[in-house]
C-alpha cells in the first residue's frame, strides 16, 4: 500500500469550443485530469498528455484553486492559491508555443501575484513567497512540482 496521498482540486478547462468543469488530481509526482472524456496526465501542468495517445494540451486555458496555508507567527493560516495556465498554439512536435502561468495567493486580506512564462510552477511560487511578510512560509506543499 502506498503512503502517498492524492489531492484533488476543482477547476475549469476552456478552449475555442467552450468551457468544461474539471478536477485535477495530484499524487506523488504525477498530475491527472479528464477533459471531454479524455484522460490526461503528466509531471507538470504544462506537460499534460493524453493517456495512450500522442500530443499535449494546447490552445487552451486551465484554471483551478487549491488550498495553500501560510505558516507565520507560530501558526498556520488558511490561504487559497488561484492558478491560471494559458497554453498557446501547438508547434511542430506538439508542444504549445507558450505556457504562461499566473498564480495569486489570497492570504490575510491581500492578493500576492506572480506570473511566469514557461509554466514554471516552482518559480512562480518562489516569487509569491518573497512577497509575503518576513518569516512567513508555505504551511504545506504539494508533492507535485508542477
Amino acid at each position: 500500500m502506498s503512503s502517498e496521498s492524492t489531492e484533488v482540486w476543482a477547476g475549469w478547462y476552456r478552449d475555442r469550443t467552450g468551457a468544461e468543469a474539471v478536477t485535477i488530481a495530484a499524487s506523488g509526482h504525477q498530475l491527472r485530469t479528464r477533459i471531454r472524456g479524455v484522460e490526461y496526465e503528466g509531471a507538470t501542468f504544462a506537460a499534460l498528455e493524453p493517456v495512450g495517445a500522442d500530443g499535449m494540451l494546447s490552445s487552451c486555458v486551465l484554471e483551478w484553486d487549491m488550498p495553500l496555508p501560510v505558516r507565520t507567527d507560530g501558526g498556520i493560516h488558511p490561504a487559497t492559491l488561484s492558478c491560471l495556465l494559458t497554453l498557446g498554439e501547438p508547434r511542430e512536435g506538439g508542444l504549445p508555443d507558450r505556457a504562461d502561468l499566473n498564480l495569486t495567493l489570497h492570504y490575510g486580506g491581500t492578493a500576492y501575484e506572480s506570473g511566469v512564462a514557461g509554466g514554471d510552477f516552482a518559480n512562480a511560487l518562489s516569487r509569491i513567497l518573497k512577497q509575503l511578510p518576513p518569516g512567513a512560509e508555505f504551511g504545506l506543499r504539494s508533492a507535485v512540482g508542477a
